[in-house]
């Protein structure tokens, strides 16, 4: 194996649990919102129309096909209305409501923390991620995962977003080294995989999921937990 220096690591899905953080926070907001006097939709079809409406709009989002203000405005919108609810009767201040509570949980991935107390010491960390500054910080923060990273590179920051060859470009800039000396460790293939192989940057793909797809960029190494991380390095 070659030998890296720094770790580049993606943080929702591959680090801090989005699913569960997020299914926790839509169950919260169903009960005080009292979505179900509507009569339209019960709990278990809130989560799984909002998941399916929230990862298109990041999809567009990744793409640069809508903005940051968009997706927020619109998720809950497309997603009670898409279960049977008239536009005015979407409750005011419920994304607010999601974006103030998600951010707090503090589910992280089995052996993150055994993973990083081992990789710490031997390597740079540092967080390569999509999501909006702000946000990105406080899910840090709750989790206790920011001490673990020096540098926290966010697209809001560098202007970019994955797989963008100039969001790697930057970060390898803050970090002072060459892409050979970097291995990017993702759960996206598209973003984290494609983009990392694009930049000259080794990548691990994160696949809890065991998932398939023929026609996937073919990472340098693929994991199914993040255990595997401390026999691989």
């Amino acid at each position: 194996m070659k030998t890296y220096t720094h770790l580049l690591f993606d943080l929702d899905h591959t680090l801090w649990d989005f699913e569960t953080n997020s299914a926790e926070t839509l169950y919260t907001l169903y009960e005080q919102y009292d979505l179900g006097r509507f009569g339209k939709f019960d709990l278990t079809s809130f989560y799984k129309k909002y998941k399916f409406i929230n990862n298109r709009l990041w999809d567009l989002y990744n793409k640069g096909r809508i903005n940051q203000q968009q997706l927020r405005e619109s998720r809950f919108v497309k997603t009670l209305v898409g279960l049977g609810l008239e536009e005015h009767q979407v409750p005011v201040g419920i994304s607010e409501a999601y974006t103030d509570i998600c951010p707090t949980k503090t589910a992280v991935f089995p052996y993150t923390y055994e993973v990083l107390d081992y990789l710490k010491p031997k390597y740079g960390l540092h967080i390569l991620t999509n999501g909006f500054k702000e946000v990105q910080y406080i899910k840090m923060n709750a989790s206790r995962l920011q001490g673990y990273f020096r540098e926290i590179v966010t697209s809001e920051c560098c202007g970019f977003k994955k797989p963008d060859s100039r969001m790697f470009a930057h970060a390898l800039e803050r970090i002072q080294v060459s892409p050979e000396e970097c291995l990017m460790i993702g759960d996206n293939l598209e973003c984290d995989i494609a983009g990392a192989r694009a930049c000259g940057i080794d990548q691990v793909y994160f696949n809890p999921e065991k998932s398939r797809n023929k026609r996937r960029p073919r990472p340098t190494y693929e994991i199914n937990c993040l255990s595997e991380l401390k026999s691989l390095l």
